[in-house]
């Protein structure tokens, strides 16, 4: 029982859920995304009704720093930022997704 109930668990709680944007074209809304991901961290209204969204899915790094022990003890410091990532999605005026991106800034 205790093996199953692990089994469960694991299969459940550790997936992680990939999304296939490209199905979700001319269907899925902007209400149905600010439901499943919240509001957008950056969002704009075109003229013509049009609404492009960007939603923060990796926040990027500065840099890294580390000690390094051996026969020369150092503390080093190496910048390999790295940038945050968004997924800017687009809704047509009707509200249902156009395009789908990712960006890097």
């Amino acid at each position: 029982m205790l093996s199953f109930l692990a089994a469960v668990l694991l299969s459940n709680g550790c997936a992680t859920h990939k999304v296939d944007w490209n199905s979700r074209a001319g269907v899925y809304t902007y209400d149905q995304t600010i439901l499943e991901m919240g509001p957008p961290d950056k969002a704009a209204k075109l003229t013509d009704g049009t609404i492009v969204g960007e939603w923060l899915t990796y926040r990027g790094d500065s840099g890294y720093a580390g000690f390094f022990p051996g026969p020369y003890y150092a503390f080093s410091t190496y910048d390999f930022p790295s940038p945050d990532r968004y997924l800017r999605l687009t809704f047509a005026p009707d509200g249902k997704l156009k395009a789908w991106k990712k960006v890097a800034r």
